[in-house]
């Protein structure tokens, strides 16, 4: 259904629930069985997805299958979950192309595998709802790379072709000297920097289009040639605050490169170098013309790793007041390069964004003391009565409110609390509700998973070094009317709030706070999985499905039914 958040089946006489939760590029299906338990024979299920204006349903396809076939397969494929159903009470799905009008229709089957071996297929819940490529059409879009360099996905599209390092340049600072030789590349950048890719090319090239169009941009990591290159051809309609801390202000660095690029086309006196008390950190583009005003935000850096490795997202705003509110900020950064000057502007208080039907305010940092935000932002999580779900990189670096109010919270038994945050040294730490940290660490990114599945690239540099999960975003009690997110590029610590440049975005919003929860989710299954197969069976055990149990035997939906934290997670999304 058009505009939909969540949709429910309405079989009264299918054995179990569906719920479909709107995503952004993608959907989560929860299920959960009807009775107290499902019966000894229920092996998963078969879902099929049908793209708008398809006459016919396609299975999804699951690489874990039956150790031997079911009897009734016949020539029918092996992957498809028709013959080998999820065994799951949750599913992440990609449409194939998620950006066509209309509703996605699914219809989810319980599979039952009676005493030949035979599949038998229940009754179906089915539904159908949007999942349009702009989360509020004209106002505001949430858009995600898809982060999954690490991924059977990847391996079997393109690093199975080639190579990662036939995509990716081993060193930032050779970004823009870098040539692809992958035979896929330009399908590979596309898949690899998913929404967020097309929406910041877009943009540019919406404001390339119109001649009135003034463009300003402050960049942290900047070394994308595509990006460059646009930026470039804007002439002297851009101007550009390029951070220079640290390597960033190197002579071979990538960001001075660019600087000496866009000061031959823009004009020197259109380019500054600065880091304010520390870092300029914010990834913002804000275009004013005839045509349009339009905002990038978000957390995805213009660069080669922001893009096609990272898990990031970025924001696109349209509208006047979304537009001003980012130019002025631009302007105090371009005025200040410092706390001592930036820290008392407008720019950080909270500023609304004048997006119709959407609460929706910034904050730029650094901020004075007297105006931080840090705290508030902890006060607010821990408030939070239903869920928590978060994606913070470099929260595991600094001591902070924030992060006290994440443990916090996370002891609190009545708060469901999913979270990704980046290790200390190397690799990601996964938070579960019971208060068990699991961590992945980077060799368990490039270990031999058990067949079916291949290894893995690590997406990183020959250095050893780099960050995977980039994004900085906390969704508080997302199925609740007060559903809502904090994102942007500021990272839930004291440099952030009070020395470098940064911007808070604070939005109260439904359906915003279901894209980031489904985004959160997808990427904890998707490290969860890896860490526990290749640190718990290792590569010589292969992974099946597995089937109905001898008498005294356990079903594998059993810990879903008697461990109370996946019970909560079965009910949570169903």
């Amino acid at each position: 259904m058009a505009g939909e958040i969540e949709v429910l089946g309405d079989n009264a006489n299918a054995a179990f629930r569906l719920k479909v939760h709107r995503g952004d590029g993608m959907a989560l299906l929860g299920m959960d069985w009807r009775d107290a338990e499902p019966p000894a024979d229920f092996v998963g299920f078969a879902i099929e997805s049908q793209p708008p204006n398809h006459v016919n349903f396609s299975a999804l396809r699951n690489r874990i299958r039956f150790a031997t076939p079911p009897s009734n397969i016949g020539g029918a494929n092996v992957k498809s979950s028709l013959w080998a159903p999820i065994q799951k009470f949750r599913w992440v799905h990609f449409p194939y192309d998620p950006e066509l009008p209309g509703e996605y229709r699914y219809r989810v089957r319980p599979a039952f595998m009676d005493a030949t071996r035979a599949i038998i297929l229940g009754d179906p819940q089915e539904v159908g709802l949007e999942l349009r490529r702009e989360t509020y059409p004209g106002e505001l879009n949430v858009a995600f790379t898809r982060g999954f360099v690490s991924s059977q996905a990847f391996v079997d599209r393109y690093d199975s072709i080639a190579p990662i390092a036939t995509l990716l340049p081993d060193v930032a600072d050779d970004g823009f000297d870098f040539v692809p030789t992958h035979p896929k590349a330009t399908e590979a950048y596309a898949w690899m920097g998913f929404e967020a890719r097309s929406a910041i090319l877009q943009v540019l090239d919406e404001a390339l289009s119109d001649p009135t169009a003034k463009v300003r941009v402050v960049a942290y990591d900047l070394n994308e040639p595509a990006i460059v290159e646009r930026l470039e051809k804007l002439g002297r309609r851009l101007r550009i605050v390029i951070d220079n801390s640290g390597d960033h202000g190197k002579p071979g660095s990538g960001e001075t490169q660019a600087a000496t690029r866009l000061s031959a086309t823009a004009g020197p006196t259109h380019v500054k170098r600065h880091h304010m008390s520390n870092l300029q950190h914010n990834k913002t583009i804000v275009v004013e013309g005839d045509a349009g005003n339009v905002v990038v935000c978000g957390s995805t850096n213009f660069t080669w790793r922001g893009l096609y490795v990272q898990a990031n997202n970025a924001i696109v705003l349209r509208g006047e007041t979304a537009a001003r509110v980012f130019r002025e900020a631009f302007a105090s950064y371009w005025a200040n390069n410092s706390v001592v000057g930036f820290g008392t502007t407008d720019s950080t208080r909270w500023r609304n964004l004048g997006l119709a039907g959407i609460d929706a305010h910034v904050s730029f940092s650094p901020h004075a003391a007297s105006n931080a935000r840090l705290a508030s932002v902890a006060d607010d999580i821990e408030t939070a009565t239903s869920s928590v779900f978060y994606s913070l990189a470099f929260i595991n670096q600094t001591n902070g409110a924030v992060r006290d109010a994440i443990t916090h919270v996370t002891e609190d038994p009545s708060v469901f609390v999913y979270g990704m945050a980046d290790r200390r040294i190397g690799g990601i730490n996964l938070q579960s509700p019971d208060g068990n940290i699991q961590p992945v660490r980077p060799e368990a990114l490039t270990a031999n998973l058990p067949e079916p599945f291949r290894s893995e690239p690590t997406g990183l540099t020959s250095k050893g070094t780099g960050t995977r999960m980039h994004h900085k975003f906390v969704v508080i009690d997302f199925d609740k009317p007060t559903a809502r997110v904090y994102t942007g590029s500021y990272n839930a610590s004291k440099p952030a709030d009070l020395e470098n440049g940064e911007n808070l975005l604070r939005i109260r919003d439904r359906r915003i706070a279901t894209s980031y929860m489904v985004e959160a989710l997808r990427l904890f299954d998707h490290y969860r999985f890896r860490v526990a197969k290749t640190q718990a069976e290792g590569a010589a055990t292969p992974i099946t499905l597995r089937e109905p149990p001898a008498v005294g035997g356990e079903a594998w939906w059993r810990a879903a039914y008697t461990v109370p934290i996946k019970m909560r997670d079965r009910k949570l999304f169903s």
